[in-house]
């Protein structure tokens, strides 16, 4: 008897879906230079990407070299989360071939959704300035259920909230922290090359890695079911 729930893709965001590394970059410029530290090259900072602006910020800090108080450190934060939103959208980009697999997967009957460390209203704010948002029935920031990303509970209750169950879900991301939050909840994972890590793509541990957006809908069905099949 076929699986009542929907199939559900859940997808990172930054390094997943749109290239958003020059909105976020540009930010953690502005904001270590207005603290007093060179500007880092873009190849150190872009590997930076992937754990929330926080933990960019914190990175960016720590590569410059600057030792601030806590107060200090929440007044940039601060200010990056302001200039950020500002600006979220102005060089940042889908992915080639991004839209086109995601019509193909909904035309398939596929929920979409979205687990990503990002906060909820700035994750929400770029699918909205690149008319991407309605086409996700969940978008989950790393302050939507109280757990984020390795956290399986950030997986499952995006997959929960769409609708869906674990055992008809894939995750689609670009970094270790992906990787191992499907790992957790259990959930296939593929894992696409043009995101941000410093661990090579092919090495991150993922069931499957795709090169271009064209071969995600043939892929994600195929470990669907190759789960449907182990399950039974």
């Amino acid at each position: 008897m076929p699986n009542a729930a929907p199939a559900v893709i859940a997808f990172d965001l930054d390094g997943t879906l749109v290239d958003s590394a020059p909105d976020l970059l540009d930010t953690l410029d502005l904001v270590l230079e207005e603290a007093g530290a060179p500007r880092l090259p873009r190849e150190e900072t872009r590997k930076m990407i992937g754990a929330g602006a926080r933990a960019l910020v914190l990175r960016g800090l720590t590569a410059a070299g600057l030792d601030l108080d806590q107060a200090a450190q929440d007044a940039l934060y601060d200010r990056f989360l302001v200039h950020y939103a500002d600006h979220i959208a102005d060089k940042t980009r889908p992915f080639p071939g991004l839209v086109e697999a995601l019509d193909v997967l909904t035309a398939r009957g596929h929920v979409l959704a979205v687990c990503t460390n990002k906060l909820e209203y700035l994750s929400v704010l770029l699918l909205e300035r690149l008319g991407l948002a309605e086409r996700f029935a969940v978008i989950a920031g790393a302050d939507t259920y109280g757990a984020h990303k390795p956290d399986a509970k950030h997986l499952i209750e995006t997959i929960r909230h769409a609708g869906g169950e674990a055992s008809r879900a894939v995750m689609v991301g670009d970094s270790l922290t992906d990787v191992l939050t499907a790992r957790n909840a259990k959930v296939p994972v593929v894992v696409v090359p043009f995101g941000y890590t410093d661990i090579p793509p092919e090495e991150l541990g993922g069931d499957v890695l795709i090169g271009h957006y064209d071969l995600l809908p043939e892929t994600v069905e195929r470990l669907l079911a190759d789960n449907l099949a182990a399950r039974a």
